[in-house]
C-alpha cells in the first residue's frame, strides 16, 4: 500500500508527506516517476504559487498527461490541495487566463480588491489564516469533523464550481462564497491546507487514507 505525493516541482510536498506519515502506516513517497505513481494505491496532487507556473511545471515534468489519464480512469482515490484543487477546474482567471485540467466544470476567480467584512472594514487579499468551513454535502472525508470547523487558508483566487453536486465545502470571505472543497467520484480537493490545519486537517488526511470510494 503506497500513497504517492506527485512531485512536479511545485507545492509543499514534504510537509504534506510528513502529515500523511503521521496518520497512516502506509508507505508515503514523494515522486514524479510514472511507474511509482501508477502503482500507488492513493495519490495526492499538491500545488502552491501561481497557476500558470504550476500548469507549466506539470507540463515540463511530463506529469500532466499522466494526471489526466489517472483522473479519466478514476480507479484510485486522489486528493488535491490548494492549487492542486484549482488545477482540476476548466480554467483560472489568474495570469490573464490559464487553461487547467478540466476535470470539473467551473472557473477559478480572483477575490475582488474591495472586500469588506460585516462591519465595513476592508479585508485583505490574499485570504490568509483560519476560517470556518460549511459542509455543503455529506462526504466520507468529513467523518469526525464538525460542520463549521476552522481550516487554514492562503489564497487570492477561489474555485467557483459549475455544478452544486461537486461542491462539498464552502467558506465565506467578504460576501464571496468560495467552493473550498470539491470532488467527484474518487477525487476530492481542498483549497485549504489540511497539513497546516491542526487536528481537523489531520483527521481529513486520516479519512482520505481510509476512504474507499
Amino acid at each position: 500500500m503506497t500513497i504517492a505525493v506527485i512531485d512536479y516541482g511545485m507545492g509543499n510536498l514534504h510537509s504534506v508527506a510528513k502529515a500523511l506519515e503521521h496518520v497512516t502506516h502506509e508507505n508515503v513517497v514523494v515522486t514524479r516517476d510514472a511507474r511509482r505513481i501508477r502503482g500507488a494505491t492513493r495519490l495526492v496532487l499538491p500545488g502552491q504559487g501561481a497557476i500558470r507556473d504550476c500548469m507549466g511545471e506539470l507540463e515540463r515534468s511530463e506529469v500532466k498527461g499522466l494526471v489526466q489519464e489517472l483522473l479519466s480512469d478514476g480507479d484510485k482515490p486522489l486528493l488535491g490541495i490548494c492549487v492542486g484543487q484549482q488545477m482540476l477546474l476548466d480554467e483560472s482567471e489568474e495570469n490573464g487566463g490559464v487553461a487547467c485540467l478540466g476535470f470539473l466544470p467551473g472557473r477559478v476567480r480572483r477575490f475582488p480588491t474591495d472586500l469588506r467584512d460585516a462591519q465595513g472594514e476592508r479585508l485583505k487579499v490574499p485570504h490568509m489564516g483560519w476560517n470556518r468551513m460549511t459542509q455543503r454535502h455529506d462526504h466520507p472525508l468529513w467523518e469526525g469533523i464538525e460542520d463549521g470547523e476552522r481550516f487554514y487558508f492562503v489564497h487570492s483566487y477561489y474555485v467557483d464550481a459549475a455544478e452544486d453536486a461537486d461542491v462539498f465545502g464552502t467558506t465565506e470571505y467578504g460576501g464571496i462564497t468560495a467552493h473550498v472543497a470539491v470532488g467527484r467520484g474518487p477525487v476530492f480537493a481542498t483549497q485549504f491546507h489540511p497539513e497546516k490545519s491542526s487536528a481537523a486537517g489531520l483527521r481529513l488526511l486520516e479519512n482520505f487514507v481510509q476512504w474507499t470510494p
